[in-house]
């Protein structure tokens, strides 16, 4: 009886780990009980209390005098690697976690069900302890091994973040993601966050806008498109100075306006660019949600809504004369941007038909310029599928594309 004891006290505290109720080991390891001697069970037993006393360490350190004692048998050894295993996960120990589960399942002495929770916390201890690649290893092993824990899969994922081993998790993300979308369910925004991470890391940018978008289309808020069109600014290769009128149109279309200065700021340079229409309905929007007011900053906004009325006069009454000119011109780009301040004038089959005869005349200077801004017009004009036709066309490098895509998602909404 007292050998049974100290048997059911080891194998108990081992249970610990393997994830079963004394009871439920003690009947895996029925033999166990009249297999353990005494010099070796009143180790056992002292490591078992010093567990139980929440003393690890020591629980450690007794079961090296249980290693000491020689000629161990089968169920001796079960006991004791099973105590090592609970302890040893205590004190963040995966070394001797492995030691302990490479001699259980050697011995054949894992419980089936209980090999692979037992790697998930070999993985998750070595991902703890700051061990990266033995993490990665583990974490792979349990997946080869045909585990398929959610938790697991972080843990992968953490431990291939912090090895720069990218690849593999950009493609278990990607694969994860198409999936997700042929099935018809929305990818997990968190699966997209990752491998968003990992194209930037790849410094796969084409791929980056995708994800960008993707994450944008299922998950929108106003913070991700600030992060979003702050990150398209700052990205490598983009033109932000020529494209500064095209990120606030974005701010203003997904409530991303920062305050007067954002109003104030787009208002001037649509005006500026030959779009006053669209400057003063800035103004407007400015005024209605009260971040502008006529006479802030010295009656400064109330003089810039003047002044942006004084350049619509003008080119109305310049119109016929204009159209001439991009008519006369070899280069079709005035002929679009005269379209497009039509449509925002409220002419828009007179404008839409002016950025066609653009696009027809070519010889542009930037041809993905003027597609975005044949798609900007279409969708202005109502026309959603002609504009996500033509912004899908857009391939520019320079930052064309990534607008292009931005609109699309924009598009979708249904915001103007």
């Amino acid at each position: 009886m007292k050998l049974k004891l100290l048997a059911t006290a080891a194998v108990g505290a081992a249970a610990l780990v393997l994830g079963q109720t004394p009871e439920g080991t003690l009947s895996v390891m029925s033999q166990a009980a009249a297999q353990v001697r005494p010099d070796v069970g009143k180790h056992l037993k002292a490591a078992s209390d010093l567990l139980k006393a929440g003393k690890a360490p020591e629980a450690l350190a007794k079961l090296r005098e249980a290693e000491a004692v020689p000629g161990r048998n089968a169920d001796e050894n079960a006991a004791l690697e099973g105590l090592r295993i609970s302890a040893a996960s205590r004190t963040g120990d995966a070394d001797a976690m492995v030691k302990g589960f490479d001699a259980l399942n050697a011995a054949g002495r894992l419980p089936a069900a209980q090999k692979l929770p037992m790697m998930e916390a070999i993985a998750g201890t070595y991902l703890r302890i700051g061990n990266t690649a033995k993490a990665l290893d583990w974490s792979n092993k349990y997946f080869a091994a045909g585990g398929n824990s959610p938790t697991m899969k972080q843990v992968q994922t953490q431990a291939q973040m912090k090895s720069g081993d990218v690849g593999p998790m950009l493609k278990d993300a990607l694969a994860e993601i198409q999936a997700d979308e042929k099935a018809g369910r929305t990818p997990a925004q968190q699966t997209l966050n990752t491998a968003l991470w990992a194209a930037d890391k790849k410094g796969d940018g084409a791929l980056a806008s995708q994800l960008t978008q993707k994450l944008l289309n299922y998950y929108p808020t106003p913070r991700l498109w600030s992060v979003a069109l702050s990150g398209l600014q700052s990205k490598k290769g983009f033109s932000a100075s020529r494209y500064q009128l095209d990120v606030l149109r974005l701010r203003l279309v997904t409530d991303n306006m920062t305050g007067a200065n954002d109003y104030m700021e787009l208002a001037q340079l649509a005006g500026a660019a030959g779009f006053p229409e669209e400057g003063k309905k800035v103004v407007e929007k400015g005024f209605a949600a009260g971040v502008l007011k006529p006479q802030d900053d010295n009656g400064r906004p109330k003089r810039l809504a003047d002044l942006l009325d004084k350049r619509i006069q003008e080119a109305v009454a310049a119109q016929a004369a204009n159209e001439q000119a991009a008519r006369s011109a070899r280069e079709g780009d005035d002929l679009v941007k005269l379209g497009l301040a039509l449509v925002q004038r409220g002419q828009k089959p007179a404008g839409l038909k002016l950025i066609d005869d653009g696009i027809a005349k070519g010889n542009f200077k930037r041809p993905d310029d003027a597609k975005l801004y044949q798609g900007l017009a279409q969708y202005l004009a109502g026309e959603t599928s002609k504009a996500q036709a033509t912004w899908r066309n857009v391939k520019g490098t320079d930052g064309s594309a990534d607008l292009a895509g931005l609109w699309l998602v924009v598009s979708r909404s249904g915001k103007k």
